[in-house]
C-alpha cells in the first residue's frame, strides 16, 4: 500500500469524524421543536431523527455533494488541503457546540475549503461559481425559511379557529412529528453531500475517481455515500443537546401550534436547497424558522440569543478559512517540523474535544428545564411577552 493511498484513507477517515460532528451539531435542526414541546420524549427524539436522516440515501442524489467537490479545483484539491479544510471545520463544530451556538456546519466546511485552497494555490484555486451558489443560499435559506414559518403560523392559527383547537392540541403534536421527520429527512439529503463532495473532491484528486461523462459531475462512488449518511445519522443520534437547548428552549417559547409552523417553513427550505443543488445551512433555516413562528405567534423572539447566532454565522467562513490556512501552510513546513507542528495542534484539539465532550449536557438535563405545558389559547393568567426561563425579550 503506497503512501498515498495510506493517506487517503486517513483524511476519509477524517471526513466521516467531520460527517459525525455534523450530525451531532445539527441534530437541534430536527428535533429541537419536539422536544421543546413534548411532542416526543427527549431521550427518543435523536433516534427519530436519525433515522429520517439515514432514508434520504435511498431517494436524494449528489448534486449538493458536486456543488461541494468543485469548490477546490482538482488540481489543488490534494490530501493536505482536504485534511486543512475537514480539521477546520470540525474545530468549529465543536467550538460552537461547547457554547451552544447554532452555526452551520456547512459553511465551516466551505469556508475551510476555501483558506486552504487559497493556502495552496491562491485565488486561483478557488471554484467561485461554486462559492457564489453556496453564497446565496446563505442569504436565501433564511429568509425563506423565516418567511413561511411566519406565513405558516397565520395557517395554524386558522385552523386553531375553525376547528377550535388548543395551542398544544395533539392534532399540531402529531403535525410536528410529520414535519420534524421532513426536517431530519432534509437534513440528512442535504448535509451528508456535503461530506460525499469534500471525499469526492479528495478521490478525484488523487485519482481515485473521475468526471462523469457530461465532464461537469464528479463520480461519487456509492460507498461514499452509504458511508457518509451512516456517520451523519450516527452523529444525530449523539444528539448536541447544548444547541436543542438554545434552539429549542432559548430561542422563543414554542407550543405545537408554533413548533409545526417552524418545521414546514425549515422544510420547505431544505427541500427547495437540495432540489437546487445548493449547499444551503440547514441550521440557518431552521433556526429562523423558529424565530419567525415565534413573531408569527406573537410569541416574538429572545433577541440577544439571535443577536449571538448572527454573529456566529457571520464569523463562521472566514474563522474556518483562517483555521483552515493555518493548518495548510503548517503541512507545508519541512517533513519533521509538518509532523511535530500537526502532531501537536490535532493532539492538543483531540483531548480538549473529548474533554468537551465528556462535559457536556444531555437529554435529561434539556428535558428538566422544559416548561409545564400551557395553553395560551385557554390560560388567561398567560404572559406571552415572557420567554423560557421567564426571561423578557
Amino acid at each position: 500500500m503506497d503512501l498515498v493511498l495510506i493517506s487517503v484513507i486517513a483524511v476519509i477517515a477524517v471526513a466521516f469524524i467531520f460527517d459525525f460532528t455534523n450530525g451531532f451539531h445539527d441534530a437541534a435542526n430536527s428535533v429541537a421543536t419536539v422536544v421543546a414541546t413534548r411532542a416526543l420524549p427527549a431521550k427518543w427524539a435523536p433516534i427519530f431523527s436519525a433515522v429520517f436522516n439515514f432514508l434520504a440515501y435511498f431517494v436524494v442524489g449528489t448534486a449538493v455533494a458536486n456543488t461541494i467537490a468543485k469548490t477546490v479545483k482538482s488540481d489543488y484539491a490534494g490530501v493536505a488541503v482536504v485534511f486543512a479544510a475537514l480539521f477546520a471545520a470540525i474545530a468549529w463544530n465543536y467550538i460552537t457546540l461547547r457554547f451552544g451556538l447554532p452555526s452551520s456546519s456547512s459553511h465551516a466546511i466551505i469556508g475551510g475549503l476555501v483558506g486552504a485552497g487559497i493556502a495552496a494555490g491562491g485565488l486561483a484555486a478557488i471554484s467561485w461559481e461554486s462559492v457564489q451558489k453556496a453564497a446565496i443560499g446563505i442569504i436565501a435559506s433564511p429568509a425563506v425559511a423565516f418567511s413561511i414559518a411566519f406565513l405558516a403560523m397565520f395557517l395554524v392559527r386558522g385552523l386553531q379557529r375553525a376547528f377550535k383547537l388548543r395551542d398544544n392540541s395533539p392534532v399540531f403534536k402529531g403535525l410536528q412529528l410529520i414535519t420534524s421527520a421532513a426536517v431530519s429527512f432534509g437534513h440528512g439529503a442535504n448535509d451528508a453531500q456535503k461530506t460525499m463532495g469534500v471525499i469526492a473532491a479528495l478521490l478525484l484528486g488523487a485519482g481515485y475517481t473521475t468526471m462523469a461523462e457530461d465532464g461537469s459531475t464528479v463520480v461519487v462512488p456509492e460507498w461514499v455515500a452509504l458511508s457518509a449518511y451512516s456517520a451523519i445519522a450516527i452523529g444525530t443520534l449523539w444528539g448536541g443537546w447544548k444547541i436543542i437547548e438554545t434552539m429549542g428552549l432559548k430561542i422563543t417559547l414554542l407550543h405545537a401550534n408554533s413548533g409545526a409552523a417552524a418545521n414546514i417553513g425549515a422544510a420547505t427550505a431544505m427541500f427547495g436547497a437540495t432540489a437546487l443543488g445548493m449547499p444551503i445551512s440547514t441550521t440557518h433555516a431552521a433556526a429562523t424558522s423558529i424565530v419567525g413562528a415565534g413573531v408569527g405567534s406573537g410569541m416574538g423572539a429572545r433577541w440577544r440569543v439571535v443577536g449571538r447566532m448572527l454573529i456566529a454565522w457571520v464569523v463562521t467562513i472566514p474563522a474556518a478559512a483562517t483555521v483552515a490556512f493555518i493548518m495548510l501552510k503548517l503541512t507545508l513546513l519541512p517533513t519533521v517540523l509538518a509532523f511535530l507542528a500537526v502532531g501537536l495542534v490535532v493532539g492538543a484539539f483531540t483531548t480538549w474535544a473529548i474533554w468537551a465532550m465528556i462535559h457536556t449536557i444531555n437529554a435529561k438535563d434539556v428535558e428538566a428545564e422544559i416548561l409545564p405545558e400551557v395553553d395560551l389559547a385557554k390560560s388567561t393568567d398567560a404572559q406571552p411577552h415572557l420567554l423560557p426561563h421567564g426571561m423578557p425579550e
